[in-house]
């Protein structure tokens, strides 16, 4: 199995002016385009060469860094292209409304607490909204491309929703300004895709 860059539901400049064209095209073309290539390579004539992508995670070997880096930027992208949308489209569900209440107390602690993990993420990361077995929801941080499918990342659950906090995710438009940029990311989730992954 090779991996190709996944298209983009919505265009370059939609997500503005929450993030700039030119951010997402280095982001999508570039960036994405390089863990995908780089995945590719790390996995040719390999057992993962067969795997899906979640199989490679979860069976990573940790000390195999550029396949846990490149693995993890893979999927990292990927979910982030998918939980985002122009102008906060999409509506959450009831099941997400009910479990983010019941987690948090309410919407704005879990963007309180959502923000914190993003904000307090030294140097480049993610922030991550899970699933857990038991039902309920967390929330936790994670340094470079890894991400809560990984074993013992010390991030448990199955992510519903991803922040990117590498300062290329935002810096042509925010600069040092990380908090600006996680404000404004909560006007572009699509509550539909965090609810359907759930």
């Amino acid at each position: 199995m090779s991996f190709t860059l996944p298209k983009l539901g919505y265009s370059y400049d939609s997500l503005e002016p929450h993030i700039d064209a030119k951010t997402m095209e280095i982001h999508h073309s570039k960036h994405h385009q390089g863990y995908t290539n780089n995945l590719n390579a790390a996995i040719q004539g390999t057992e993962n060469e067969s795997k899906d992508i979640l199989q490679i995670l979860s069976g990573l070997e940790m000390t195999n860094m550029a396949l846990r880096n490149n693995a993890g930027g893979y999927y990292n992208h990927k979910l982030f292209w998918e939980v985002i949308s122009p102008n906060n489209k999409g509506k959450m569900s009831e099941k997400l409304n009910s479990s983010i209440e019941n987690s948090f107390g309410s919407l704005e602690n879990f963007k309180s607490d959502f923000s914190k993990a993003a904000l307090s993420r030294f140097g480049s990361g993610w922030a991550w909204l899970c699933s857990l077995s038991n039902g309920s929801l967390s929330i936790c941080s994670t340094a470079n491309q890894d991400n809560p499918i990984m074993p013992n990342i010390g991030c448990g659950g199955f992510p519903i929703l991803g922040l990117d906090v590498w300062e290329h995710a935002y810096y042509l438009n925010y600069q040092n300004r990380r908090k600006d940029y996680i404000d404004s990311f909560f006007s572009i989730i699509n509550w539909t895709a965090v609810s359907d992954k759930l």
